[in-house]
């Protein structure tokens, strides 16, 4: 076993949902299977413009043949693992590459030291017990170069299965992603306190497999987030809000929605809800077609 990185760019001829599987062809096979059973990262290639870097990590669980392509296969991601960055990371950071070891830095699958591994979740993953107030600045990243690989590695790992962990971080880059508003009132609500008002709502729930990704989130008022997770509303694929048949008081549902009918989205493409993702939340809920 061992770290790895996979090459990631949106678009690609590649059919990867990097919180489920990631294709690649069997010129990488040899070195993905020394990553089953550990973490890899996700990265966007230097070339792509305004490329994000370092955006996830992941537990790769097995490997299989691609079901649909010739000489590929499949990293299938451990259910649960998937964590986005947030911030992401650059691929330099003080005039400095994150990854140092870059013997094999243009392939789209490779291993990864255990000292760049800590390096990179240290920065994509700031361990705060909460997000920081309106008009503070972010938190410094911190990783001493000191500490040894194995000092900081064996409790990174650890905090990547963590719940109450993965649900700070989980909240971080969703509310980031919308900006702090709520994605069906389009309101942008802080207290006095300069804390958002606005809650990190997972589209499939996690205790029904839905991973701890952007796109499986949603930016919610806490009245918006009550509904949503009780199928009250629902989200078409085009991004239309949906009020389930069963409601008893439409109209009071239709006055906190936004004038537009449509969810408020993150300016990112890539960040937009999946629909593999609103298409579960349909189903489980019984919506309409």
């Amino acid at each position: 076993m061992g770290f790895g990185v996979f090459m990631h760019k949106d678009g690609s001829i590649y059919d990867d949902i990097p919180e489920v599987h990631y294709q690649f062809p069997k010129i990488y096979l040899s070195r993905a299977r020394h990553m089953i059973g550990d973490w890899i990262v996700y990265r966007e290639p230097v070339k792509v413009p305004n490329s994000k870097g370092f955006f996830a990590v992941a537990k790769v669980a097995k490997i299989i043949p691609d079901p649909d392509r010739v000489d590929h296969f499949r990293a299938l991601i451990e259910p649960g693992s998937y964590l986005p960055f947030n911030p992401t990371v650059p691929h330099i950071v003080d005039g400095q590459p994150v990854e140092r070891d870059l013997a094999n830095a243009q392939a789209a699958v490779r291993p990864l030291s255990p000292s760049d591994f800590a390096r990179i979740v240290s920065l994509g993953l700031p361990d705060d017990e909460m997000l920081p107030r309106i008009g503070e600045p972010e938190p410094p990243h911190v990783f001493r170069e000191e500490q040894t690989p194995f000092e900081v590695e064996r409790p990174l790992v650890q905090s990547l299965l963590s719940r109450p962990f993965r649900d700070r971080a989980f909240r971080r880059a969703v509310l980031h992603a919308y900006d702090g508003r709520c994605a069906v009132t389009g309101w942008r609500l802080v207290n006095g306190g300069g804390r958002l008002e606005a809650e990190a709502a997972h589209i499939r729930p996690v205790e029904h497999g839905g991973p701890d990704s952007i796109r499986n989130g949603l930016a919610l008022s806490g009245t918006a987030h009550w509904m949503f997770d009780r199928g009250l509303i629902g989200i078409a694929d085009n991004y239309e809000i949906m009020i389930h048949r069963k409601v008893n008081d439409r109209s009071g549902v239709e006055a906190i929605i936004n004038p537009t009918g449509k969810l408020f989205l993150p300016a990112r493409e890539a960040d937009h809800p999946h629909p593999q993702f609103l298409s579960w939340h349909r189903s489980f809920h019984a919506f309409s077609a």
